[in-house]
């Protein structure tokens, strides 16, 4: 088959709509990581991403008939600006159905492009569903954002570019995977050219549907996914590209959010560019592997890896939520929760601990007349130091948990510190993710029983497609099972945080 899609990539008609992006050298980067790492620009398409590619060889391979009638397809919001473009460019109709948690960036931009918007459901699934139904009633041609081997081949042209463009030696390329469609026109076209170059998927932690499918060896539907990078969040891979995924790419790489935010900035710093979450995936990967192979035997040094940065359509607001994490998923920052003895001197002689660390933050409020908590945030130079700080605070007469990697304590405790209260007896807390859109609060405050009391809500905008809310309850220990299922049938992802050491020390 790799012969078929290697015609099919080479006839590809994508350049009527589509640039050759340029391959970039990151100089910072690659001197921090000790190895050479281009970027694939896709995300100076004139959409911002590489979709336009394979939905235009999609969309000129169809009868002037089908054309005629219009073309549909569902998209979390880059597939769509490439559909919409490419209806312009071949004067047909085409509707559009995107899930509600589509950033406005992109449904503003598909409207820009003459695109009929239909939004529905909460994920691209969802979506996927309700345009199917529209496809049959309005007869449209359907353009599958992935699992279709005109739109793969349309991407793969992509890897037909890097090899062109990088001549020497390449020891391997990183394609972020959401339904698998661009790692499948990659993989195909590199393993029929350049056989001995990796081909290395990344995915985020919370959205590996094409990870967990292959170490299965079938396609897995995810229950929900992560909306972060939401344009990778699909819950189930194409049959297509999970059969070239299976054949052709040769290991699947997970990171979490703060990598992903971490590797924003790393281009932001290269090429003075902003790339959405699922466009920095790629580059993520690539930090990530080298970290990895740093640990053995034969540690990565001057080898050439080209990660794809595959889409730029980054909201504004979202850029708070970036920043913040970045510095975490960089190991800049560690975070830690220390007790002190609640007498004269002891504070002073913590600060004299902490001795000349830049301090990112530092909460501190009585507690009792035996101890104080203090929540301190540290610049570190890496993943290592953390540890190192927590014994050095321990051997000092300091008890210190390192929340470093506590997401209650990233997201909430440290705007929540010397929370404490008499009153929050038989206190249950949770962490919830609301679908970040009028009325969903509403929904939550609705379903609670009249009588269970809210004894702590916190909420703090981060511009991104969920609101993170941390809610504590008292309820009724008789009504414990009316409160499990409220949980079940509400819908949103949620955690029991009511053990959580950090929750015990400040609220």
């Amino acid at each position: 088959m790799s012969t078929d899609y290697l015609k099919k990539i080479l006839t590809s008609r994508v350049y009527d709509v589509a640039i050759e992006t340029p391959l970039e050298l990151a100089p910072t980067l690659s001197a921090r990581i000790g190895n050479a790492i281009y970027f694939k620009r896709e995300d100076m398409q004139s959409v911002f991403s590489f979709k336009l590619r394979g939905a235009y060889n999609k969309m000129a391979h169809l009868t002037p008939a089908q054309l005629k009638r219009g073309v549909i397809c569902a998209s979390a919001g880059n597939h769509a600006q490439g559909v919409a473009l490419s209806a312009s460019r071949l004067g047909c109709r085409a509707v559009i159905v995107m899930p509600t948690t589509t950033p406005a960036v992109k449904i503003d931009a598909v409207k820009a492009r003459g695109g009929d918007v239909v939004l529905f459901g909460d994920s691209y699934s969802d979506a996927y569903q309700h345009a199917l139904k529209l496809e049959k009633k309005l007869k449209l041609s359907f353009v599958h954002p992935f699992d279709d081997p005109d739109v793969i081949a349309g991407q793969g042209t992509i890897a037909m570019e890097i090899l062109r463009q990088h001549a020497g030696p390449i020891d391997a390329v990183f394609v972020a995977i959401g339904g698998g469609g661009l790692i499948a026109g990659v993989a195909a076209y590199i393993k029929a050219v350049r056989p001995e170059i990796k081909v290395i998927g990344v995915q985020t932690t919370d959205s590996d549907a094409m990870a967990r499918s292959i170490k299965a060896g079938k396609r897995v539907t995810l229950n929900d996914v992560g909306l972060f990078s939401d344009g990778t969040a699909v819950k189930q891979v194409g049959v297509e590209t999970f059969r070239l995924a299976q054949q052709y790419v040769d290991e699947i790489i997970l990171v979490d959010t703060d990598a992903v935010c971490a590797a924003i900035k790393d281009v932001f710093t290269d090429t003075r560019s902003i790339l959405e979450p699922a466009g920095a995936l790629a580059v993520a990967g690539a930090k990530a592997y080298v970290e990895r192979e740093a640990g053995s035997k034969k540690p990565l040094k001057n080898q050439t890896l080209v990660a794809i940065a595959c889409g730029a359509n980054m909201n504004f607001d979202r850029l708070r939520f970036v920043a913040e994490r970045a510095e975490v998923g960089e190991a800049h920052e560690a975070v830690f929760a220390v007790t002190i003895p609640e007498e004269r001197g002891s504070f002073k002689r913590f600060c004299q601990t902490v001795g000349a660390r830049a301090v990112t933050e530092f909460n501190y409020r009585i507690s009792d007349q035996k101890e104080a908590h203090v929540f301190v945030g540290l610049q570190v130079a890496n993943r290592e130091e953390p540890g190192k700080i927590s014994k050095h605070f321990q051997k000092q007469g300091f008890k210190t948990i390192d929340l470093t990697q506590d997401e209650l304590a990233k997201l909430h405790i440290r705007h929540l510190v010397g929370g404490k209260s008499a009153m929050a007896q038989d206190e249950l807390l949770y962490r919830f993710e609301f679908p970040e859109r009028p009325g969903a609060l509403m929904r939550f405050l609705d379903s609670l029983a009249p009588n269970w009391n809210i004894s702590l809500f916190h909420y703090r905008s981060q511009g991104g497609d969920v609101g993170r809310v941390l809610v504590g309850l008292q309820v009724p220990r008789r009504e414990m099972k009316v409160f499990r299922d409220f949980l079940a049938t509400l819908g949103y992802r949620h955690w029991d945080e009511s053990a959580n050491p950090a929750y015990k020390l400040f609220l």
